[in-house]
């Protein structure tokens, strides 16, 4: 019972939970899901997982890193202690479907549900794929045919759209992270899916279109109205931005770019300009930067914002001002490693590394691989 094939859900119950580390966090109780309307196999969100105390927490699929016969495996110990709470028109797999009568669609035999299986899709996403059924025999004591059929092949499952207000679903999509709400909403017909974006502050919706797709992007920003896509993208982190209209035709970027504040639209128009595969393509215009007289306890708290990718929290660069970029002329890069190991008040200006040669913006991918 791998990540990688078949994995039938009620043989989760009560199995282990690991962090990387090995020490074990609870024990599996459920699996949490969403039924759709259009009888398409649903997302598997998360398990709810049980510790020790008997609180029950919530823990996404994107945190599974392995599923084996006798454990499930975490990527991280870190994890959301807030008890588990289940949501408007969220699904307990084990509790909701598990003995449920259906009607098997082609034959209009009722059956029982027994256990339910999931499987990875292209996207990586758990998704429910199968059912295992018991016939039912309508004699006492005599026990029906065991057999499987595809999600869409039953009928007594799916649920009516209108039966989830918007209200609803907002409260269900506000804990989760912006992956798993891009996911959501890849899920909903496009009228939901406009109701959704329109609900969404402008930072959330950021956040959420940055883990969409390139085609699944364009399409949303073009349903919102001119002056709030133009808001959207100034939320959203300028190499990101950059590509989302490097998707979309000459007058749109030119229009959306027109409404975007200045000096927001400038660091997007910038990186415009470079070919998708160079250096310049790749680059973000706001990388951590601290001028010389900075200290070591000031850069660590800038490498603190949770907002930071590791990637970019990984090192801080010194330039004499001014600051914002295009900076002052650059003097070299204070990695966090060497950042812990000094004086809280010690200037990064003394931990400059500069024997990195610099590459230029029109440096193509292989040559930035190589470098």
């Amino acid at each position: 019972m791998t990540s990688g094939g078949r994995i039938f859900l009620a043989r989760l119950a009560g199995i282990a939970v690991f962090d990387p580390g090995g020490d074990q966090i609870g024990k599996v109780r459920d699996a949490v899901t969403m039924l759709r309307p259009d009888r398409q196999p649903p997302r598997v969100l998360g398990l709810v997982i049980e510790l020790p105390h008997r609180h029950r927490i919530f823990v996404p699929m994107g945190r599974v890193t392995r599923i084996e016969p006798d454990q499930v495996v975490l990527s991280s110990g870190t994890i959301n202690m807030k008890r588990f709470e289940r949501r408007a028109n969220e699904v307990l797999v084990l509790t909701d479907l598990l003995d449920r009568t259906v009607t098997v669609r082609e034959t209009g035999q009722l059956a029982t549900i027994v256990d339910v299986a999931m499987e990875q899709n292209r996207a990586r996403d758990w998704v429910i794929t199968r059912l295992a059924v018991r016939a039912a025999t309508g004699r006492i004591r005599r026990r029906g045919q065991l057999f499987q059929v595809e999600w869409n092949e039953v009928d007594g499952l799916a649920l009516s759209e209108p039966a989830q207000g918007t209200d609803a679903l907002l409260a269900m999509l506000a804990d989760l992270r912006p992956a798993d709400v891009a996911a959501a909403l890849k899920d909903m017909t496009d009228k939901r899916r406009l109701e959704v974006a329109a609900a969404l502050d402008d930072e959330r919706l950021a956040d959420v279109l940055q883990e969409m797709e390139e085609d699944d992007q364009v399409s949303l920003l073009r349903s919102l109205a001119d002056e709030r896509a133009a808001d959207v993208l100034e939320a959203m982190d300028d190499d990101d931005a950059a590509d989302l209209l490097g998707e979309m035709s000459t007058a749109d970027q030119q229009r959306l770019l027109e409404l975007m504040e200045p000096e927001e639209a400038e660091p997007v128009r910038r990186l415009m300009t470079y070919a998708d595969y160079t250096a310049g393509g790749l680059m973000t215009a706001e990388p951590v930067i601290m001028l010389p007289d900075a200290t070591v306890a000031e850069a660590l708290a800038r490498v603190r914002n949770p907002e930071l990718s590791p990637a970019l929290a990984a090192q801080v660069y010194i330039v004499r001002p001014p600051q914002a970029t295009p900076t002052g002329r650059f003097l070299g890069t204070a990695h966090i490693q060497r950042l812990l190991r000094e004086p809280p008040s010690a200037l990064v200006s003394g931990l400059i590394e500069n024997d990195t040669a610099p590459l230029r913006p029109e440096t193509s991918l292989e040559d930035v691989t190589r470098h």
